[in-house]
């Protein structure tokens, strides 16, 4: 055999095992990317529900900046700790069936209007509820999973009866489905703000002013955490499709 021939084979399996190694990765398209603008004041009682519906209805009060930055930072960096491929989000949001798409459950929930979703994207408030991931695996059959991602707020107190301040809590939940409708793994990671507010007879400013450096205060915590904790909770689930 002469020493061309004897190249040729170690090269020729080295194109087999690193072909094979891509060809078992396995494909997941995220469904549903959105943030809620409806604050969580359920330690606060009815006054505070109030001013949060209300601060919900100002447009003035726009987390799309937000949603942005955690969805850059989320397909540009976080999903490289995913044990397998993201779909280009164009081959999602562009497809036809996924357009004309129209999620169950919306229309029952009062949330629902108070949801921000990223460009394209569908809001899925309910996800095992009913029959949104039939559809969707229908829709994308020819994948491994669907993946759905969310941001939410909730204001914590610090302090006694009257007195005190409060911070702001977002929270992210990364969900993943298999092809089968089960859930793989369901990742929650939470970052408080660094900033405070006062309470006023015991309810929080909720002023669109005082709240939306909070949630960009949380929103920074949050992904701070994301980026130290994500491969080790990861590595605790069982990841495979």
């Amino acid at each position: 055999m002469n020493m061309k021939k004897s190249l040729l084979i170690p090269v020729t399996l080295l194109m087999l095992i690193v072909t094979g190694s891509f060809a078992q990765n396995k494909r997941v398209a995220v469904v549903s990317f959105y943030v809620s603008k409806q604050i969580d004041v359920s330690d606060f009682g009815a006054a505070a529900k109030e001013a949060a519906i209300t601060l919900s209805d100002d447009p003035n009060f726009n987390l799309t900046p937000l949603l942005i930055g955690y969805h850059d930072q989320f397909f540009n960096s976080y999903a490289k700790n995913f044990p397998f491929d993201l779909i280009a989000e164009g081959d999602v949001i562009n497809t036809d069936a996924y357009k004309t798409f129209v999620p169950e459950g919306n229309e029952s929930d009062a949330n629902a209007k108070y949801v921000t979703p990223y460009t394209g994207y569908k809001i899925l408030t309910t996800w095992n509820e009913n029959d949104n991931i039939k559809h969707l695996l229908a829709i994308f059959s020819q994948y491994d999973g669907l993946m759905k991602v969310d941001i939410s707020f909730r204001m914590l107190k610090y302090g006694f009866n009257n007195m005190g301040v409060v911070k702001m809590m977002a929270t992210t939940t990364i969900s993943l489905h298999n092809k089968d409708g089960k859930r793989v793994f369901a990742i929650t990671e939470n970052g408080k703000s660094k900033s405070v507010n006062p309470m006023v007879a015991g309810i929080p400013v909720m002023t669109t002013d005082k709240v939306l450096p909070m949630c960009q205060s949380a929103m920074d915590e949050l992904m701070k955490a994301l980026d130290k904790d994500l491969p080790k909770l990861i590595k605790k689930t069982d990841a495979k499709l």
